[in-house]
């Protein structure tokens, strides 16, 4: 099927664009974006998904409001949809919209959901170049898991969000954040038989993209349950001086310390040691501020999980307090902390704001963790 993006050169396979390179059902493209205000007042997140070999597009968006204080809630809209042969029609689904002002430079978000409580009118500048992050690649016995590139990028939102009618305007600077593109092969939608078992469920992922005054770092690892690495990304990456150069340097290592809080799967404390090539190594020490749950945004939901067919066109929402009753249960195990950091070492001493996103399922022993969703208990 032939559509409006065969008329430019873009093309990856000798297929038209709609087809995509592999078949596999498990096929997606997505955007992730988050946002923070300086004073943690306010911290939404975004998400929007396309699954070809699903014939499904889904989208969600979330905010946090007085996080961290006895009246903090999390509010989300969800919106899943058929999705469009070509291309050009995929940046919208329901009310939510990711338009494409300037590729790698500029992107708005809108959301027209007054029903679910949330309006929304905001663009990401960026304050990084993109930064590619080492190829995805992981395999359960034979059968491959994950296949996946993703580019993270760091920036500023300006705009105005609307939640249950109190309108908040983001002035430039203010608002601090940053995005995500992926796309591959990832396990969406719905489980399907795999055969016989061929290792117990494990996954564990830390990702904490951080802000800080005159540069951003980036770090993240997936680990295997005895702590064998698969996947690891340590990046410095300054914001664009006068001549517009963006240097972003990748680190010879990278590593980590972790405390779990009591009786669950998230960080109590987290320090981020980043090893240079050349030069005197950093630390990093994060301070948790409250949980941002994933659920919001789709990740593990029960009804609007990615890639799940709903219909031609469905839209819902849901909110709730936090923080949760169960930081175990298997929809509230990912999160993202809203966190403090603090550097030291050769980066020199800076204070900033990120998020460090966990998800860890099964064992890891290097850390504690036993069975499957079972809270962390000192040893």
């Amino acid at each position: 099927m032939l559509t409006s993006f065969d008329d430019f050169p873009i093309h990856q396979t000798s297929q038209p664009v709609a087809q995509t390179g592999s078949s596999d059902l498990n096929h997606y493209d997505r955007y992730f974006f988050n946002g923070y205000t300086r004073d943690t007042r306010l911290y939404f997140a975004a998400a929007m998904g396309l699954y070809p070999n699903r014939h499904i597009a889904d989208a969600a968006f979330s905010v946090v409001v007085d996080g961290g204080t006895a009246d903090a809630r999390q509010i989300n809209v969800h919106a899943s949809r058929r999705a469009p042969a070509d291309r050009s029609e995929a940046n919208q689904v329901g009310p939510i919209e990711v338009e494409v002002i300037e590729p790698l430079n500029a992107l708005r978000v809108t959301v027209e959901a007054p029903e679910h409580g949330i309006r929304a009118d905001l663009t990401f500048v960026r304050r990084s170049a993109p930064i590619q992050e080492p190829h995805f690649f992981h395999q359960v016995g034979s059968r491959t898991i994950m296949d996946s590139t993703r580019m993270t990028q760091f920036g500023g939102w300006e705009g105005w969000i609307e939640v249950d009618g109190e309108l908040t305007d983001l002035e430039p600077g203010e608002t601090l954040g940053s995005r995500d593109r992926s796309w591959g092969v990832r396990p969406v939608g719905e489980r399907a038989p795999v055969g016989a078992p061929v290792a117990d469920p494990q996954y564990y992922w830390l990702w904490a993209p951080i802000n800080f005054e005159g540069f951003s770092t980036h770090f993240d690892v997936n680990e295997l349950s005895d702590g064998k690495r698969w996947h690891e990304t340590g990046v410095v990456a300054l914001v664009p001086g006068a001549n517009g150069v963006e240097p972003a340097e990748a680190m010879r290592d990278v590593d980590y310390r972790v405390e779990w809080r009591r009786g669950t799967r998230a960080a109590a404390s987290f320090e981020i040691d980043l090893v240079p090539w050349v030069g005197e190594p950093s630390t990093i020490t994060l301070e948790p501020l409250f949980d941002f749950h994933m659920l919001g945004i789709g990740y593990t939901h029960p009804e609007w999980s990615h890639g799940v067919w709903k219909g031609e066109l469905e839209v819902g929402g849901d909110r709730w307090d936090l923080p949760v009753e169960s930081m175990t249960a298997p929809h509230h195990v990912h999160i993202q902390t809203i966190v403090k950091a603090t550097t030291s070492g050769g980066l020199g001493n800076h204070e900033g704001l990120g998020i460090l996103e966990q998800l860890a399922i099964g064992r890891h022993k290097p850390t504690g963790l036993q069975g499957i969703f079972d809270g962390y208990v000192p040893g």
